[in-house]
Parts: structure tokens; sequence; C-alpha cells
């Protein structure tokens, strides 16, 4: 089963077209079950729920982003695409607020059902413009480490369109995490970006640990953003304005057993 921890190491991008361009920095991020976080801020001093803490989860920077919780919005989601999800568990990964601010260009939802086998991943997109997007996509495989795809549908890096496609590859979280998204057009690997990291106790003592170490870690993340978009512009990468959002908020990927896919129990 899941757990309520922390996850210490890096966040690479690695753009190889037209030119290559690459870049890695050192992150700490949040693995949370969303029926617990309240209880999470009643065990730790250093880590709240829905107001200001060292760290701290607030529920309008997820979901619908409208200060409802995010746990009904998924379950809606679910449930609106065929799934029932009575009795399952989500659970977040996501960069944390770190003193107040945080920037989540990726959020990542894991849903479990009643018996902790991992069924659905919500793949939730941020960009700098405040647009957001998510890729609903079925767990079916049975074993090994997990490989999804779907269309590009929604506008991320002014340096790239919209268009093309999605793999995406990673190990459900454990004692560590590792996760990498690729954009191929045309068949070919355009750009990849990886996240890896190893398991740490969510406890105030951690968070010390953690804060002492990337103090401003959140910045960091929307700092490095433009600080690397400035770079790849300066190289001649083409730059593309932003198109009108997707109508729909979700991309859902339906399996043809949606009912009753091919899925497996998570290891702690």
């Amino acid at each position: 089963m899941l757990e309520t921890c922390f996850y210490r190491g890096t966040v690479a991008h690695t753009r190889l077209l037209p030119f290559r361009h690459h870049f890695a920095y050192r992150v700490f991020s949040a693995l949370v079950d969303l029926d617990t976080l309240s209880n999470q801020s009643r065990q730790n001093w250093l880590f709240s729920h829905n107001r200001w803490n060292i760290l701290s989860v607030f529920d309008r920077d997820h979901g619908a982003r409208d200060g409802t919780p995010p746990r009904a919005w998924i379950e809606g989601l679910l449930q609106q695409n065929g799934y029932d999800s009575q009795g399952w568990r989500v659970w977040l990964h996501c960069f944390p607020r770190l003193f107040g601010y945080v920037f989540n260009p990726l959020s990542i939802y894991f849903c479990c059902d009643a018996d902790g086998v991992l069924r659905v991943i919500l793949y939730d997109v941020r960009n700098t413009f405040g647009d957001k997007h998510g890729y609903l996509i079925p767990v079916e495989t049975p074993e090994g480490p997990i490989h999804q795809t779907c269309a590009k549908g929604f506008h991320v890096s002014p340096f790239f369109p919209v268009k093309g496609g999605y793999k995406f590859d990673l190990m459900p979280p454990g004692a560590r995490y590792t996760a990498r998204i690729t954009l191929e057009v045309d068949g070919k690997a355009q750009f990849f970006a990886t996240q890896t990291g190893q398991r740490r106790p969510f406890s105030d003592r951690e968070i010390l640990k953690l804060v002492a170490a990337h103090p401003l870690m959140t910045l960091k993340v929307i700092a490095a953003i433009h600080w690397e978009a400035l770079w790849i512009w300066r190289k001649g990468a083409r730059f593309y304005g932003r198109p009108t959002p997707p109508e729909t908020e979700v991309t859902a990927i339906i399996s043809a057993s949606k009912q009753t896919p091919q899925s497996r129990p998570l290891a702690g």
C-alpha cells in the first residue's frame, strides 16, 4: 500500500530537437492521501492543510482550483468516465507550498480501489499562463513498470506546438519514485522530463531537513522555468503563441474494459 511521505531527488528536462538543451534541479515532493490531509495537519506542527505553515497543501491549488476539495473533484471525474469509485482512495503527488508559495507544472493522482489496487492515473498539467488540463488514463499493466500514452492536447511550453503525443513511464511510488514523460512528434522523441526521488518520512524532523536543504525550492521551480526558457529562446527555438485552451477539463483515455481494467496491487 502507498503511504504518506516525502520524496527527495531530482527533476530533469532534456530537449532533443532541433538542438539539445538539458537541465536538472534538486527538489522534494510530497505524496499525500487526500482523505487524511487534515489528520496529517494535526499530527505535524510544521505542515498544514488549507492554512499557512512552513509546508502546506491548499485545496485551491489542486482539483478544480476553486477551493473545493480535490477528492470530490477527481471522484466526479472518475464517475463521469464510467468508473465505480465507491470506496476508492486517491493519492496526490505534488510539490507542497513552501512558506506559502508553490507552482506545480504537473501533479499526479494515483487512484486505488478498495483493495489497494491502482486502477487509474490522472496527470494534471498546468502552464504558466494559468491554464490547466488533465489526462485520465487507466492502468492496464498487470505487472512491472507502468507505460501509458495519449495525444498531446494542451499548450505547455511556448517552444513546442500542441502536436504529437506523450509517453508516460513510471513506477508507482514506493521506496523510490521514478517518472518519465516523453513528447513524441511523428514518431521522434522531441523532449523528455524525469523526476526521481528517495522516500523520506512525513514528519516535522524531516520537514526541517528538507527546508534546510531547499529553502527556496518552490520559488526555484518557477524561476527555473523562465530562466531555461530564456536560454532556449537565445539558442533559436521557434516560439509558438498560446492557443485557445481545450474546451474539456480532462482528456479521458477509456480502455475497452474500463469497468474492470487490468491492474495490480501497489507495493509499499
